[in-house]
Formats: structure tokens, sequence, C-alpha cells
């Protein structure tokens, strides 16, 4: 069994794409619409083919509440891993990301966390080596 799909609410799809393309670099997988429903996801460009991530619209009371209450409580919808956490968050931050933590090392990796203008904290980590 593998994980090949995870969610993140957003509160508009089409600034999504924009914020996890152009800022985050990810690559768009799959964008396509149903009545008033769009599908849409990114993936990694390292991986292209591995897990996407999916950019659903927060069009539900439950998920607005949730998500909210999410980024006031400071938690992070999603995780990112990187190679190197102080290049991407410069790469990032030269991009227009607004980060709430800069490159922050803790006892297991260095962590940065950024806000993605659509209602979620994501977190990026670049692990040590032991």
């Amino acid at each position: 069994m593998k994980i090949k799909l995870t969610t993140v609410y957003v509160d508009d799809q089409e600034k999504a794409l924009r914020f996890y393309t152009e800022v985050l670099g990810f690559v768009k997988k799959a964008d396509f619409s149903q009545g008033p429903y769009r599908w849409l996801t990114v993936a990694s460009p390292e991986d292209p083919d591995g897990t996407e991530l999916q950019l659903a619209l927060n069009d539900k009371p439950a998920t607005k509440t949730w998500q909210q209450a999410m980024f006031q409580q400071g938690e992070r919808a999603a995780n990112f891993f990187t190679d190197d956490a102080k290049a991407d968050y410069e790469r990032m931050k030269a991009r227009g990301a607004e980060f709430t933590m800069p490159p922050t090392d803790v006892t297991y990796a260095t962590i940065a966390v950024l806000n993605d203008t659509c209602g979620n904290l994501l977190q990026f980590s670049q692990l040590k080596r032991w």
C-alpha cells in the first residue's frame, strides 16, 4: 500500500495553483472540472509520478471551520522535505513567500514555516543526519 494523494484545502484554487507552482516550485499534475467541481493536483518536479497534493476548494462549512482553527493554532496543513532548507527558504522568499518561522534548528531537523496565502501554514524540513 502507498500514499499517492493527500489534500490541502484552499480558499481559492487559482491563487493556490500560482503559489504552489510559482513560489514553492511544484508542477501542475491534474486539472479538470465537472460542473462547479475542479480536481486540481500538483506534484514535486523531482518525483512527478509520486505523491500528488490535491488543492481542494474549501467550500464546505466544516472544512472552513477546521482550516481556520488549524491556522489560528499554528498547526501545519502539510510538511514537505528538502535537502537544503536555507536555500529553499531564500528561493521562496525571493518569490514572495511569507514566512512565520525562518529556518530554525530543532532536535531532528532544520524547519521553516510559511503561509500559503490560501488559509494554510506549511512546514518544510531538512532532516539532520545522525
